[in-house]
């Protein structure tokens, strides 16, 4: 211990690894702690959170949902700008750091905290993710992260550790998994999943049913979207955190949303993680095709063009960075018009795609139809295919 602390702020889940932390930070910097535990949606009872932390040391206990502000200023922001990760993964956990980050920042100041702490280990992205948010919210903040520090590098040392100071540790059996769950997805890693040639087990997905069991017959959704957000399903107008679990579920009955990667850790490795996604993978769908008849094709291709960047910067952990911030507000300036209706069938593990409109859309018909038209001169096209093959035409002469 080389800095003198007085007041922590601990993002605290209550299982095993944050209780051990809370008495390891009061016994090793013999400080006050605070604990922070967000609702984001990971579906599990916190009611016993208050009593627990406040049993193993804890002086002050928030308990706060989140679930709301996680959707309308995280997880739909990342979605107007179609934000996807190498091609697959939808950074469910990547966009739920920041917030939880954001506010133990928030609780420090109220508080008087002078240093803050998480669970993450030093061998994951979540250590970056957190920290970054930290600095760039409170850049004299101290932060410790107990697992680079402590020498309790096991599962059963932590278990000593905690019938040592008594902490209650639940009976039921731990998870085979590593899991972080949250309204946009849930993840696993570790086990048998860290061999990437092995399947995941069935029994393993929480938040679908396998394409093989859902159901025989498809259904039909309309989603409607007002400047790039959702905003109703079938008419039904909803709160951003209500629609998006309404899509989980509809999602989920229908087998959509499941995701084997391995991925790029920001930290130099590769990491084979499985994902179940399945609101999130219809709104994607449904908002391209929202875009796909309300947006200029320039504007959507430059857009397109900063998708691997805004996914890159969420990944890493930089949703405070300037950069950041130029970009969220470019891509919703690309939003204006993004507004209307998309039909969907959902039918065993698929997503098709039935029908749009939008009073907003540029698709015409008396432009793009096949038949006799007046607004098109075909011969035009000769002039248009000479001039931008000239230079190609060029080339070709020189090898001549």
């Amino acid at each position: 211990m080389s800095k003198k602390i007085k007041k922590v702020v601990l993002a605290y889940s209550g299982g095993l690894d944050t209780s051990v932390i809370l008495k390891w930070l009061i016994e090793t910097y013999q400080c006050e702690v605070v604990t922070f535990s967000a609702d984001i949606g990971q579906e599990e009872e916190l009611d016993y959170i208050d009593e627990k932390a406040k049993n193993t040391g804890a002086v002050k206990v928030y308990i706060d949902d989140l679930r709301e502000t996680f959707v309308k200023d995280y997880v739909f922001p990342a979605f107007r700008a179609n934000a996807i990760y190498e091609g697959q993964y939808l950074l469910g956990t990547s966009l739920a750091r920041p917030l939880i980050a954001k506010r133990q920042i928030e609780i420090a100041g109220i508080e008087g905290a002078d240093a803050v702490s998480h669970g993450a280990t030093g061998k994951g992205n979540d250590q970056v993710r957190f920290e970054m948010t930290y600095i760039a919210l409170s850049p004299h903040i101290k932060i410790i992260a107990p697992w680079r520090e402590w020498d309790l590098n096991s599962r059963t040392a932590l278990l000593s550790f905690a019938e040592k100071h008594g902490i209650p540790i639940s009976k039921k059996q731990p998870k085979p998994y590593s899991s972080d769950r949250n309204l946009l997805h849930i993840s696993y890693e570790g086990e048998e999943l860290e061999d990437p040639w092995i399947a995941p087990s069935e029994n393993m997905f929480t938040l679908t049913v396998s394409p093989q069991e859902a159901p025989d017959t498809s259904e039909m959704i309309e989603l409607t979207f007002e400047k790039g957000n959702p905003v109703a399903i079938n008419g039904l107008s909803m709160t951003p955190a209500q629609l998006l679990a309404s899509l989980n579920r509809l999602g989920g009955k229908h087998g959509i949303g499941r995701l084997d990667l391995v991925e790029n850790r920001f930290v130099g490795m590769k990491s084979r993680g499985v994902y179940e996604t399945p609101g999130g993978t219809i709104l994607r769908i449904a908002h391209m095709t929202m875009e796909s008849i309300t947006m200029d094709r320039e504007l959507m291709h430059l857009r397109d063009s900063l998708i691997p960047k805004y996914a890159q910067l969420v990944y890493n952990g930089f949703w405070f960075s300037p950069e950041m911030r130029s970009l969220q507000t470019f891509i919703d300036s690309t939003q204006d018009n993004v507004t209307g209706i998309v039909r969907l069938e959902l039918y065993k593990g698929n997503c098709i795609v039935r029908g749009r409109k939008s009073d907003f859309s540029l698709y015409r018909h008396d432009f793009a139809t096949f038949e006799d038209d007046s607004v098109y001169h075909q011969k035009d096209a000769e002039g248009f295919i000479k001039l931008n093959a000239l230079r190609l035409r060029i080339q070709s002469m020189m090898k001549s």
